[in-house]
Order: C-alpha cells, then sequence, then structure tokens
C-alpha cells in the first residue's frame, strides 16, 4: 500500500476532475460559454509535461555527472512521457481554439513557440537513434536535453508575454485566474493539475521499468 498510494490518489484525482469537468457547474462567461471546462485538461497536461520535461532535464545532468546508464534512461522515458503530454495539451488547445477563436491553429505566438519547442524536443529522440554506442548515445543526449530544457521554457513562457498574443496571461491579456475562473473551479483545477501530474509519472514508471528491462537484455 505504501508504493501505491499516489497512484489511487492519481486515480481519485482524475476521476474527480473528470466527472466535475463534464457536469460541475462553471462561469458562464461570454465567448468561453461550455468551453471553460477544458481548462481541467488542457491546462494542467502542460503542468504535468513541464513536470516531466524538469525530471528528465535532471536525470540527464546526473548522468553528465555519474555516467550512470540508468539516469540516462530515465531522461529518456521522461522526455518521452512529456513529449505525449505535450502532444495531448496541444491537441485540447486546438479543440478549444477552434471554439473560442475559430481557427484550431491561428496564427498565435504562443502556439507557435509550442510548437518549435516540441519539434526541439522531438529532435532528442532523432538525436538517440543516430548513435549505437551506448554511451556516446548517453552523453550527447544528455546535453543536448539539457539544452533543450534550457531553450523550451524561455521560448514558451517568457516571449509570448512580450507580444501580442490570444492566450490568456499573455501579451497583456488577463489570465484565466483573474476573471473567469472562481473559486468553485479551484477546488477542481489545482486537484487537476496533481491528478494529471501523478498519472504522467506513473505512466513514465512503467515507461522506465520496460526499457530498464530491455537494456538488461540486450546486456545479457
Amino acid at each position: 500500500m505504501r508504493k501505491w498510494w499516489w497512484k489511487i490518489l492519481g486515480a481519485v484525482l482524475l476521476i474527480y476532475t473528470a466527472f466535475q469537468g463534464l457536469a460541475g457547474i462553471v462561469p458562464r462567461q461570454p465567448i468561453l460559454n461550455e468551453t471553460i471546462r477544458n481548462v481541467y485538461f488542457h491546462v494542467p497536461m502542460w503542468f504535468a509535461m513541464m513536470t516531466l520535461m524538469s525530471a528528465s532535464m535532471v536525470f540527464s545532468i546526473k548522468y553528465l555527472r555519474k555516467g550512470n546508464i540508468d539516469d540516462d534512461i530515465y531522461a529518456m522515458s521522461f522526455a518521452h512521457i512529456a513529449i505525449l503530454f505535450g502532444m495531448l495539451g496541444f491537441l485540447t488547445g486546438m479543440v478549444w481554439g477552434n471554439f473560442t477563436w475559430g481557427d484550431p491553429l491561428p496564427k498565435d505566438p504562443k502556439l507557435i513557440a509550442v510548437e518549435i519547442g516540441l519539434l526541439i524536443y522531438s529532435a532528442y529522440f532523432v538525436l538517440r537513434g543516430s548513435f549505437d554506442d551506448e554511451q556516446k548515445k548517453a552523453r550527447l543526449s544528455a546535453v543536448y536535453n539539457v539544452f533543450a530544457f534550457a531553450t523550451f521554457m524561455p521560448l514558451v513562457w517568457i516571449l509570448p508575454r512580450l507580444t501580442d498574443s490570444l492566450h490568456p496571461g499573455n501579451g497583456g491579456n488577463p489570465a484565466f485566474g483573474r476573471y473567469d475562473m472562481d473559486n468553485q473551479m479551484r477546488m477542481v483545477f489545482y486537484p487537476a493539475i496533481i491528478g494529471w501530474i501523478l498519472l504522467a509519472v506513473w505512466i513514465t514508471s512503467l515507461k522506465i521499468r520496460t526499457e530498464l528491462l530491455i537494456y538488461k537484455k540486450q546486456e545479457i
């Protein structure tokens, strides 16, 4: 039970999020209307992605310091699932944008930055596939992963704030928390963030176990 409590917590929080997201009471805001429910899914997925990217970067640094191949496997697995949640966040954002902005992919600085950022992280896996030597692959991938993280965060979270943007909280627009999200929504939004992060870590743990088994099998 000690090893499973956080998985049970994540499942409970996501069930709660799904129920409230589909049937809970939300503010009746102009333009947004019922689409504001997507804030329980779209935004927490980005939080989960950033958490995994941060963990991936930490394990890449650990590998560069100690040279333990397990750290490289951890870094790769966290990055892999981070991209998955990034794509889910991007798709839910497209659906939301289609209803609120009339276009799933408007020419918005933040969207363009996210697309570039995801491509940068996708190149991480292309780089890994370019080498057969495990140590060389792990070393170069770790360096690139640190670079990707250092590029992605300013690209997505700083640059869009310096220009006009459709996204709340960017380009002078007020964030959701200021006008659109009431206290009742916060009671769902914050648990949703925790739930999606725990799910992302859970999936990553399964990915890590699989990759470690594959590596040990190859070594044998």
